[in-house]
């Protein structure tokens, strides 16, 4: 893979916007899912494939179920959480 160094800007959201020649390069598209992981003041980007993607979310899928979390009530836990931190 080519090394490609480009800046980008955090939106007032939160969100960032991939260069171009790095989406391009990275086989990005639309919903394509993405990895963050950050270590002390490194942010690593990964391209996650849509198996890879399932093999990471099983075990929260598995302690979701047993604590009878449902998809619908996860934007609310986030929310209430968020504000805890505040």
């Amino acid at each position: 893979m080519t090394e490609i160094i480009e800046m980008g800007t955090v939106s007032s959201r939160g969100q960032i916007c991939i260069p171009n020649g790095i989406r391009r390069e990275m086989g990005l598209k639309e919903g394509s899912k993405i990895l963050f992981v950050l270590e002390k003041d490194s942010l690593l980007v990964k391209r996650v494939s849509t198996e890879t993607f399932a093999q990471i979310t099983k075990p929260l899928k598995k302690e979701a179920e047993k604590s009878n979390i449902k998809e619908s009530d996860v934007n609310r836990i986030i929310h209430n959480s968020r504000k805890l931190k505040r």
